[in-house]
């Protein structure tokens, strides 16, 4: 009997496998970094929403667990507040969570960052391109998003619901400038710099 080739088919994220082979190396002469482990690398990526005054509202707080648990494929843990406000009628450690996040990590992280890029932003109403000025000093970029309906995961009776979510890129060994030409390189769609 002749044995059946398996076929050879990558099972990697398209972004990460891009990563490898043509950012790690463009980014290493473009910065002028001698050693390669010096090279800004994506390490997880932080989805948040916060539910602010309709904590109390579990419809809502609900919808907001279940779009993160939609968009991302892993289901959110809940936050409690750290801090006592009385303005805001919060008490630390109080049972009402005021957020839910997801952290990402390996091939769920590539692939969210590509639908993010390719397919979420592109639908966004008035879209001329996010911030340059999102990075902070360890070189981490930080994108607000104000409607979870830009994803397509997000049904319709989802939709009902709107509630806007922050979405955190870890970046290591970043700067403001490599980290700004690693997400270039991913496809990330900056604003044109005003001249």
């Amino acid at each position: 009997m002749a044995e059946k080739k398996k076929a050879n088919i990558s099972t990697e994220p398209r972004l990460k496998a891009l990563y490898k082979t043509e950012v790690k190396a463009k980014l290493q002469k473009e910065l002028g970094l001698a050693n390669v482990n010096q090279v800004p690398e994506l390490k997880k990526v932080v989805v948040s929403a916060g539910v602010g005054k309709k904590r109390e509202d579990k419809k809502y707080t609900e919808t907001v667990a279940l779009t993160l648990a939609k968009i991302t494929g892993q289901a959110p843990t809940s936050r409690l507040a750290k801090k006592s406000i009385a303005t805001f009628k919060i008490r630390k450690g109080m049972g009402a969570p005021v957020g839910y996040l997801v952290t990402l990590r390996n091939d769920k992280m590539y692939e969210f960052v590509d639908r993010l890029i390719n397919v979420a932003l592109p639908r966004v109403r008035d879209f001329h391109g996010v911030s340059r000025k999102a990075f902070d000093v360890q070189g981490n970029y930080n994108l607000g998003l104000r409607e979870q309906t830009v994803f397509p995961e997000i049904t319709f009776e989802d939709a009902a619901v709107l509630h806007g979510l922050e979405v955190t890129f870890i970046i290591k060994n970043g700067s403001k400038e490599g980290s700004l030409k690693l997400l270039e390189l991913f496809g990330m769609p900056f604003e044109r710099e005003e001249k």
